[in-house]
């Protein structure tokens, strides 16, 4: 059941602060150092996997990994994260759960980890409220890394709030002619590349290693399994993978991307 929040100290930072925020979930992981997340729907298989890991290493240091909820690498970063230590951002009511493909992983992150909205609870997404969503996403984290993007997009709506805000903006190093985006904040000196994700991850917590669980989806997809098999010991993570592009079903048997 969602509730209402007046006053998150995070979103001081915010040009036009919203007067209530619905939430449902653990409202505590706002009490936690946040880090926020963005980028494109339809990601590289590098950008997939180095978010994952990001997320992931900076969860498992006591970071709670924010982002909007959508297809690509804000489905990357909250998988990463796992869903008790990540809070969805939506652009909708939470009621909805947009978008529709991600209503599992949205059901999940209600039920152990956080959902917000500044939109009443049957509220339809409109594409305004998109960057809405994009405004506060960024206003909730220390620190918004872009993972990719191209020019145009609405990840870079998010980093212009960054900008605004005057938040630290770090990036993906990529390949030449990909990520345009996040190419040009380098290129300008507004934005940082990560080139070590665990040095990147030590300046915001330690990383817990005895606690560390391992990839178990991509191990035991490595062992070629059924379909049915995988969906059976991992049924959100399989739709997740099927979603992003990470896995393939060739004659009813999983490969990895």
């Amino acid at each position: 059941m969602q509730k209402i929040i007046r006053n998150i100290p995070e979103l001081s930072s915010m040009k036009n602060y919203p007067k209530e925020i619905y939430y449902s979930g653990n409202e505590k992981l706002l009490e936690r150092k946040k880090i926020s997340i963005v980028g494109t729907r339809k990601p590289t298989k590098y950008s997939r996997q180095l978010t994952q890991e990001l997320s992931s290493k900076l969860s498992r240091a006591g970071v709670c990994i924010v982002s909007g909820g959508a297809m690509g690498i804000d489905a990357m970063a909250h998988s990463g994260a796992g869903n008790t230590n990540t809070i969805s951002v939506l652009p909708c009511g939470i009621n909805l759960k947009y978008p529709k493909v991600n209503t599992n992983l949205l059901s999940e992150i209600e039920k152990h980890g956080l959902l917000l909205s500044q939109f009443a609870p049957d509220f339809q997404a409109a594409p305004w409220s998109f960057v809405a969503r994009n405004e506060l996403v960024v206003a909730l984290g220390d620190v918004l890394i872009v993972s990719e993007a191209e020019l145009g997009s609405g990840s870079m709506r998010s980093v212009e709030f960054a900008l605004a805000m005057g938040k630290e903006i770090y990036v993906l190093p990529q390949r030449l002619g990909e990520s345009s985006a996040t190419q040009e904040l380098l290129r300008n000196g507004q934005a940082k590349a990560i080139y070590d994700v665990d040095a990147f991850v030590k300046q915001f917590g330690t990383l817990d290693i005895a606690n560390a669980a391992s990839d178990d989806f991509t191990e035991f997809c490595k062992t070629n399994p059924s379909y049915e098999e995988l969906l059976k010991k991992h049924p959100q993570r399989t739709f997740e993978a099927e979603l992003s592009g990470e896995i393939k079903v060739v004659n009813a048997r999983v490969n990895l991307l």
